[in-house]
């Protein structure tokens, strides 16, 4: 972020940036940023408060009036939002249908129309780096698989491992807002994915594979969040 704000700069171009983590924002060094101390995920601090969120974004435009001389400035955003409880939603899962397919092809089959309606509703996804929502349960057929036994490499997982595991995450994440009757709170769907979903246990059966396999680190590394990694460091796949 900050060297991308002084590329921006050195060209001519106005930049501020919004930073969540204080001690990195101290050694990037933007020209002009604003410190939010709000839960990660949430850089503009409550979600459905369009006046809230307006008010960061002008005291984050405000910093654009810094004489030259002041730069570079780090300001900070006077609220502190305490993130909540880290604890996975308690969210409802579609039965079991076709016991033929694995659980978690049955599962995110469930789960389509709970995205959909959440796509209904937001006009937005964050799904579509190489899935469609209707792939979403082929591509964890193929995981299943690598997590079975079979090389990553003849999985025909579509697009890379890496993009193809964001766009699972996000279909289900977004499923499940459609599934609960509030706003979750910061990283909450996160935790619900990875410990309580049959994708989640696939996925972490899959990362484990592909690790002791020999695929390529970054393959393997990113298929799930760097803080849901403690089955790899308990030496399971199981979650």
């Amino acid at each position: 972020m900050g060297v991308l704000a002084q590329i921006f700069e050195a060209a001519g171009i106005a930049t501020v940036a919004l930073a969540s983590v204080l001690g990195q924002a101290r050694r990037m060094r933007a020209p002009r940023a604003l410190y939010c101390e709000f839960p990660l995920g949430r850089p503009l601090g409550r979600p459905l408060d369009p006046e809230y969120q307006h008010g960061v974004l002008a005291a984050a435009f405000a910093l654009l009036a810094t004489p030259a001389d002041e730069i570079p400035v780090l300001a900070h955003f006077p609220d502190i939002i305490v993130a909540e409880a880290d604890e996975a939603l308690s969210c409802p899962l579609p039965p079991r249908f076709d016991a033929g397919v694995p659980a978690a092809v049955d599962e995110a089959r469930g789960l389509l129309a709970a995205y959909r309606r959440t796509f209904e509703r937001t006009g937005r996804t964050s799904l579509g780096k190489v899935l469609t929502a209707e792939q979403v349960p082929d591509a964890l057929g193929r995981f299943a698989a690598v997590a079975d036994g079979l090389a990553w490499k003849e999985a025909a997982i579509p697009g890379d491992p890496i993009s193809c595991a964001a766009d699972i995450r996000a279909f289900y994440e977004e499923a499940a807002l459609s599934l609960v009757a509030h706003v979750p709170a910061a990283r909450q769907t996160e935790g619900w994915y990875v410990d309580q979903t049959e994708a989640g246990r696939v996925m972490k059966r899959a990362q484990t594979a592909m690790k002791a396999g020999g695929a390529p680190h970054p393959l393997w590394f990113y298929l799930l969040p760097m803080s849901r990694h403690d089955h790899l460091r308990a030496g399971t796949g199981s979650g």
